[in-house]
């Protein structure tokens, strides 16, 4: 059975920078793609059948998985089904986009094993319609997202980094995140921009880390995982997308190993992978 690797993927920098009349936010990122990974398999059917080795993930219409095998066979006009089958080594409510990933690899085989000869641009289009982060994962590396991130500038340069993301015994749904962000009024710090300039001046753009929505949720947990991430030796923390999990990023495995050590104990999900 075809099989494709689903990446997950950090926030470098995000910017919630406003808000569409259909509720969208919309907003400025850095993404960045990690070695983490689920496992995408898919072959024909006469329906959409989705299967997962994880209890709790959704196998009906909710799954993005199905979301996209659906707008695929509309968009082509292909009259046919899939059987995917998904391999979760990405925790859910993360921020690690595990959902997004996985709808980006069904998007790819499905181009595959019915032969439709699809470009990236057309397969983004299609992913633009199943979920805000599903474009950037057709492709994945190291982009500046914005809109609803369906407008993408792939960025070049930026140095590789071992990554040790902790989750801790909580998730956080995307939408509370964006509920709190919106009731508390904080406005965005426009750390993109920041990143960027860094970037393009030669300077190291991992110290100009930020994330609207950590901000807005103002969790405890969350804020003491980052402060104990630096105490380990992180170059920079960070929480992810809308959370919960939080990255640290090292320059060397050896230094992410020692931090693992040290806080591997402590939380549920406590894993090394590198940005790629």
């Amino acid at each position: 059975m075809p099989t494709k690797n689903a990446y997950a993927k950090i926030n470098l920098t995000l910017d919630v920078v406003g808000k569409r009349a259909d509720g969208y936010h919309l907003l400025e990122s850095v993404m960045q793609s990690l070695s983490l990974c689920d496992r995408v398999s898919a072959e024909k059917s006469d329906e959409i059948e989705i299967f997962c080795d994880v209890p709790g993930v959704p196998l009906d219409e909710k799954n993005s998985c199905h979301k996209a095998a659906r707008l695929f066979f509309e968009k082509t006009g292909i009259a046919g089904g899939a059987r995917i089958s998904i391999e979760k080594k990405i925790p859910s409510e993360a921020g690690l986009g595990g959902g997004s990933a996985d709808a980006a690899a069904t998007l790819h085989l499905l181009n595959e094993i019915y032969d439709a000869r699809l470009s990236y641009e057309e397969l983004e289009k299609i992913a633009a319609s199943v979920g805000a982060d599903v474009p950037f994962m057709i492709q994945g590396g190291a982009a500046v997202c914005e809109g609803i991130g369906e407008k993408m500038t792939r960025l070049g340069g930026l140095e590789r980094r071992h990554v040790l993301l902790v989750k801790p015994d909580f998730g956080v749904s995307t939408p509370e995140a964006y509920r709190l962000f919106d009731e508390k009024k904080i406005g965005s710090k426009h750390g993109t921009q920041s990143f960027l300039e860094a970037h393009e001046r030669g300077e190291n753009p991992y110290l100009r880390l930020s994330n609207d929505l950590e901000s807005a949720l103002e969790n405890m947990k969350i804020a003491k995982i980052r402060s104990e991430l630096y105490e380990a030796g992180a170059e920079a923390a960070q929480m992810t997308g809308s959370g919960s999990c939080v990255f640290g990023l090292f320059e060397t495995s050896e230094a992410a190993e020692r931090a693992k050590r040290l806080m591997g104990g402590k939380y549920p999900f406590c894993e090394i992978c590198a940005t790629i």
